[in-house]
């Protein structure tokens, strides 16, 4: 006779962040990031010069606003 036994504290079903499946959701969120971030600067690069400078960027920053990577004098702004 075979006895099967779960570990305290172990879950039996695979975790998001193993093996073939969870590499697989962490592709499809890092595509669809990637999408979201390419149409927002495609948007904010529709934007005239006088609507981005409201929103307190230049179109010179609008990538970098777009992903993360804040100035020092943009973040005071915010």
């Amino acid at each position: 006779m075979t006895t099967i036994s779960q570990t305290a504290g172990r879950s039996l079903r695979p975790s998001s962040s193993s093996g073939f499946f969870g590499t697989l959701v962490n592709a499809a969120f890092a595509l669809f990031d990637r999408l979201e971030r390419r149409s927002a600067v495609k948007t904010l690069n529709e934007l005239d010069d006088r609507a981005l400078r409201d929103i307190g960027i230049t179109r010179s920053q609008i990538e970098d606003a777009v992903y993360g990577q804040f100035k020092a004098e943009l973040t005071r702004y915010l």
